[in-house]
């Protein structure tokens, strides 16, 4: 089994022009220009190695290789937006690697792209690309090409060799346990071994709601390949576990009006199989809350007001910061109540909620963090 951690060094090492790894300070597929970005090098790195992965490392200076992290992305509905933009889709996962000396939050994405030994294109237009448009790697960079030859195999020893160089061994994996065991004192962590191979690692604070237990602030690793599959610093969750499977039921809290309601938002089963492989479920479970809409109206309004006072620096009264706390998670219930423009509200407020106060910006990825989930499903 790889050590995505120890992979992430070995292909950082390859600091040279090359056609099999990519790297970014950070992609943003919330906007259009980000997610035609991300789609043209997924293409272009798939045409470009059809017989081995290739790979986007993101958390990462271009300059020096210096790795300062990206935020926890779990959006695990990827595979479904590369499926509506590209023929021929690869098969594409993004996992999230933690690294020591890295916050809590952030941790380095790790995007693997598997070959189908097909030519990859895009389906439609996006931003400034055109359906149809193939690309390729030219070195370090992506670029539209008129595909009329054979395409060469050159980077399948390179990578086998890299891929081999990466397999985790016991050291490392006591190593892993260990620390995580260290780190996560405060928040009750456990572990437990599936199939007599994966070692799984898991805590959080203990929280009993009606004879139910639930966790806050949860952090979840798998040790053997170094991946957080999931972490959460607002939202609850529930875990339950047998021989084969874990399981992960996630809950948002969301209401107007000082009443809030805890409701499922999705639901991951990791199952793990006796040749050593482990493949994760993600089920939406979500129903969006319903609410009378001349209530909707009125608090969509005051929204609006409020950021209209945050672009013009204007001072707020008390009933506009009691607000404000809500207002990202208000404008999400809007949108999932029929409100389109709410959408573009929250991509607006974005900016204002960051230099106003942190909290708040935390809240708001939160925030989005659902409603991406909610597209993409």
């Amino acid at each position: 089994m790889i050590n995505k951690r120890l992979l992430i060094k070995h292909l950082l090492a390859h600091n040279d022009e090359n056609s099999f790894y990519d790297k970014k300070r950070k992609i943003d597929i919330s906007q259009k220009e980000g997610k035609a970005k991300f789609l043209k090098h997924v293409c272009a790195l798939s045409n470009s190695n059809p017989k081995n992965n290739s790979y986007i490392v993101i958390g990462v200076e271009d300059t020096d290789n210096e790795i300062i992290g990206v935020d926890f992305f779990d959006d695990s509905k990827i595979q479904n937006l590369i499926n509506a933009y590209l023929n021929n889709p690869p098969i594409v996962q993004y996992e999230n690697i933690p690294f020591p000396h890295l916050p809590d939050d952030k941790v380095v994405g790790l995007v693997t792209i598997r070959p189908i030994d097909s030519i990859t294109s895009l389906k439609k237009n996006i931003w400034k690309y055109y359906g149809g448009s193939v690309f390729f790697r030219d070195g370090s960079i992506s670029m539209p090409k008129v595909f009329d030859i054979e395409i060469k195999d050159v980077n399948s020893n390179i990578v086998a060799a890299i891929e081999n160089h990466a397999q985790n061994n016991i050291e490392l994996t006591l190593d892993g346990v260990f620390d995580f065991m260290n780190k996560r004192q405060d928040f009750s962590p456990q572990y437990k071994v599936f199939k007599e191979y994966f070692v799984l690692c898991w805590s959080g604070a203990k929280k009993h709601v009606k004879h139910e237990l639930f966790f806050s602030r949860v952090d979840i690793e798998l040790i053997n390949e170094q991946v957080r599959l999931f972490y959460s610093a607002l939202d609850e969750v529930s875990i339950s576990y047998t021989e084969d499977t874990f399981r992960i039921t996630e809950y948002v809290r969301l209401g107007l009006h000082q009443s809030y309601k805890y409701y499922q938002l999705e639901e991951k089963i990791i199952h793990f199989e006796n040749n050593a492989n482990y493949s994760i479920e993600a089920n939406l479970i979500f129903e969006p809350p319903q609410f009378d809409k001349k209530v909707l109206h009125h608090i969509y309004n005051s929204n609006n007001t409020i950021l209209e006072k945050l672009k013009k620096n204007s001072p707020l009264n008390q009933n506009d910061e009691a607000d404000l706390k809500n207002l990202a998670a208000s404008y999400l219930i809007c949108f999932l109540n029929g409100f389109d423009d709410a959408l573009l509200k929250l991509e607006e407020i974005k900016p204002y909620l960051k230099s106003y106060n942190l909290e708040l910006y935390f809240s708001y990825k939160e925030t989005m963090r659902i409603l991406r989930k909610v597209k993409y499903s």
